[in-house]
């Protein structure tokens, strides 16, 4: 297995090189995510993973993360929260519909989504350090939402950024409090998403998965109107050590 990785690698490296770009500066963990996402086959990681370094180029300054300067309208609503590590080390983000309203600058929203994605995978770097191989756990909170705040391409552009350009990031995505109303919106979602996306989404509908949810996190990070322990800190707020490096 460990023989078949490293050749998959090396064959990954080449062909991104075919494709006139480089991998060298990549750890391997980061170049793995692109090839589990497309099957282990080299050719469509290689086209996979440039296409992501010129999207990155777009979406991403040379400073390496998105200012809040530029994402400040969206930050304004405190609709995005950052929690601590789950037990298996993902880090727990959590995003409210009720606070979220059609945004007039779509772009804007979008770098608002690498913001959020990307400050979330920086909190559980090891000594400051990607390793590569950072998971997410989101919680999306439907509880109050109304009509004004729905959104379906807001929700779909999120989800294809995820897949899209962060391939196997994503451990599990909860949705709770999902209304009755919100079902065919959810229908409409799930038609753009993947396989192994789909696969991660768990609608929380009753007491057993509730509490399957409050295991799963962990109550010491889950924040209280969940079932846990801990407290909402708005994804602007919250500080680690990657913050200070």
């Amino acid at each position: 297995m460990a023989e078949d990785r490293t050749v998959a690698l090396a064959q990954m490296k080449q062909a991104v090189k075919n494709l006139g770009s480089s991998a060298d500066n990549y750890e391997n963990e980061d170049l793995m995510r692109f090839l589990i996402a497309r099957s282990m086959v080299p050719e469509k990681a290689a086209k996979m993973f440039v296409q992501w370094q010129s999207w990155r180029a777009l979406m991403v300054p040379d400073s390496g993360s998105i200012p809040e300067a530029e994402v400040r309208d969206q930050l304004d609503d405190r609709k995005v929260f950052l929690g601590g590590l789950t037990k298996e080390g993902h880090p727990l983000l959590i995003a409210k519909g009720s606070r979220h309203y059609p945004p007039k600058d779509r772009f804007q929203f979008q770098k608002f989504v690498v913001y959020s994605l990307d400050k979330s995978v920086a909190s559980a770097y090891k000594g400051g350090r990607e390793t590569g191989n950072e998971k997410l756990m989101v919680i999306i909170d439907l509880d109050q939402i109304s009509y004004r705040n729905l959104d379906t391409r807001a929700l779909i552009t999120s989800f294809q950024i995820l897949q899209a350009y962060y391939p196997e990031r994503l451990a599990k995505c909860y949705i709770v409090h999902m209304p009755r109303f919100f079902v065919s919106i959810w229908r409409m979602v799930s038609y753009f998403l993947d396989k192994a996306t789909l696969e991660k989404v768990i609608i929380v509908n009753n007491e057993d998965e509730k509490n399957g949810f409050i295991k799963q996190v962990g109550e010491e990070i889950l924040p209280e109107e969940y079932g846990g322990k801990a407290k909402l800190v708005a994804i602007q707020d919250s500080k680690f050590e990657a913050d200070t490096e």
